[in-house]
């Protein structure tokens, strides 16, 4: 026989109360059990001191003859420092999945490419400014040339509205 430290859950729907009992682990998570050793009621706030209750000395006697507390009540018997809960490591649950790294990757790959590109604007010499000799001759044969009067640009048409309920009469209405 088994014994387990463990959770039973009790109260209503929606509002879980749970007592700490010494079981067989073979028997059901809510059903027999051999002693009541504490009480923990999740909806009482962290800090209040009814949120778990335990009998150490009841604890104490079971750990010493071979009970063996469920994760979760490992985690309460070590905040009063009566039993060392285990660590759990799982290195790959943190890790981020495959298209989180593509999405890293293609991300730092762009980043890159744009300071290579501000790079190589930045090395380029700047492109050559006309001489001040080419500025003077071309201002002198444009004062020589006669003013011509610029042309008025065009005005677009405005494009039809397209309406699938026009007719011929609205378009050579538009058209005249």
């Amino acid at each position: 026989m088994t014994l387990r430290i463990r959770l039973s859950r009790g109260g209503a729907k929606k509002r879980p109360y749970y007592r700490i009992v010494v079981a067989d682990s073979r028997f059901p998570r809510d059903g027999r059990f051999i002693e009541r050793v504490g009480t923990y009621n999740p909806l009482l706030a962290k800090d209040n001191d009814q949120r778990v209750t335990l009998k150490q000395e009841r604890i104490k006697y079971w750990l010493g003859v071979g009970a063996r507390p469920s994760d979760r009540v490992a985690r309460f018997l070590g905040q009063v420092d009566m039993f060392e809960p285990t660590k759990h490591n799982n290195p790959i649950k943190g890790q981020p999945s495959k298209k989180t790294l593509e999405r890293i990757t293609a991300k730092e790959e762009a980043v890159k490419a744009a300071a290579s590109a501000a790079k190589v604007a930045a090395e380029a010499p700047p492109p050559p400014e006309p001489a001040p000799a080419e500025e003077a001759a071309s201002e002198e044969s444009q004062a020589d040339a006669p003013a011509a009067e610029p042309e008025p640009e065009p005005q677009a048409e405005p494009a039809p509205e397209s309406n699938d309920d026009a007719t011929a009469e609205d378009a050579a209405k538009k058209d005249a």
